[in-house]
């Protein structure tokens, strides 16, 4: 830590305190963070009590990612590296900054309550207009798509491909167990830490599926999202499903889907043509159907993430069991994973897998 710049949150004008940024000063600070209105205390009353951060405890240092709508710095609070994400309401578009703000009260109250080895890990927030901060913790391996970047195409082992896949489909796999959409799963949005352990991260649309309603006016991202949401369509947990499945496909290509398009494009090519990002001929026949399955244009036929689990479960227990598994994979028709098999794996006793 001793590489960066800290600088302790310094704001105390109280008549900076209920005002939104003017565009020019959203578009041009070369930091939000001294907007960050900080009375030196935790807020007191309300809910908020739970999850609201002790301002004179966070540190903010560079930024090193940045969204839309949002800045995200490295920092430490209460002497612990985190990951500080600033979003900044603009002045000239109240109808934007009133979903800002909305977002970030969704995002918070979903991050309080989700624990999981493959969920980002929740610290604290602050709501202190204009800008809001979500303080969470800090993963050294960044984002899955800076790391797919550095790599060269199609150059990911089989058992890396499994093992990446398995993390995500576990976080998500929990995350619906909890009843929650994250409708905008892609590699920008899974972080990794040190091990290589994969955490789902950016809550900022997502929903319970009891209140999720339509997509009109959506700001997911195209290249990633379901035809039913492009479509502006009622839509269930399987839109995760359908985004997982292009996931899979970035782990297997290491490249952008759909890179030769806009995204504007890219949406139409996948609502009127059924157009998908193209399987390299090198991905094996188990994986290829897996992922057809998932990216599915019907969502009735696209797999639970219970399901993808089992089926990932199986294929790294296979490969690690067998090494020419792929190879010699063959899916029956009617098939179940664990009817495809290496007979090593096959033949063992439900008691000697546990």
């Amino acid at each position: 830590m001793k590489n960066f710049y800290w600088f302790k949150q310094i704001a105390s004008t109280q008549s900076k305190l209920e005002r939104r940024l003017s565009l020019g000063e959203y578009k041009r600070a070369v930091s939000w963070s001294k907007y960050l209105v900080s009375s030196g205390a935790e807020i007191k009353g309300g809910r908020e009590e739970e999850w609201s951060a002790d301002m004179s405890q966070l540190y903010i240092g560079n930024k090193f990612a940045s969204g839309r709508h949002s800045r995200i710095y490295r920092g430490v609070y209460k002497q612990r590296e985190a990951a500080i994400k600033l979003i900044s309401q603009p002045e000239e578009d109240g109808e934007l900054a009133a979903l800002l703000e909305k977002q970030f009260t969704s995002e918070v109250a979903l991050l309080f309550r989700l624990r999981h080895p493959n969920i980002i890990t929740f610290i604290a927030a602050c709501k202190k207009p204009p800008v809001f901060c979500i303080i969470t913790q800090y993963y050294p391996g960044g984002s899955l798509r800076k790391y797919l970047h550095q790599q060269e195409p199609y150059s990911l082992s089989l058992n890396l491909v499994l093992k990446l896949g398995l993390d995500i489909a576990h976080g998500m796999k929990y995350l619906h167990a909890q009843g929650i959409l994250h409708r905008d799963l892609k590699s920008e949005n899974l972080l990794l830490d040190e091990d290589m352990c994969v955490k789902v991260a950016d809550f900022g649309i997502s929903c319970l599926e009891s209140q999720c309603g339509s997509t009109k006016g959506f700001t997911g991202t195209y290249r990633w999202m379901a035809p039913e949401m492009i479509k502006e369509k009622k839509h269930t947990k399987k839109v995760d499903v359908y985004s997982f499945g292009v996931v899979m496909w970035e782990l297997l290509t290491a490249l952008i889907p759909f890179d030769d398009m806009t995204p504007e494009q890219a949406a139409f090519a996948v609502c009127q043509k059924n157009a998908r990002p193209p399987l390299p001929s090198s991905c094996p026949m188990a994986l290829r159907l897996l992922i057809n399955r998932c990216w599915s244009s019907n969502p009735d036929k696209r797999p639970h993430f219970e399901e993808i689990v089992t089926i990932l479960e199986k294929y790294t227990e296979s490969l690690e069991c067998d090494p020419e598994f792929f190879l010699s994979y063959k899916a029956p028709e009617g098939f179940s994973p664990s009817r495809c098999l290496p007979k090593c794996i096959a033949r063992r006793s439900p008691s000697s897998r546990t």
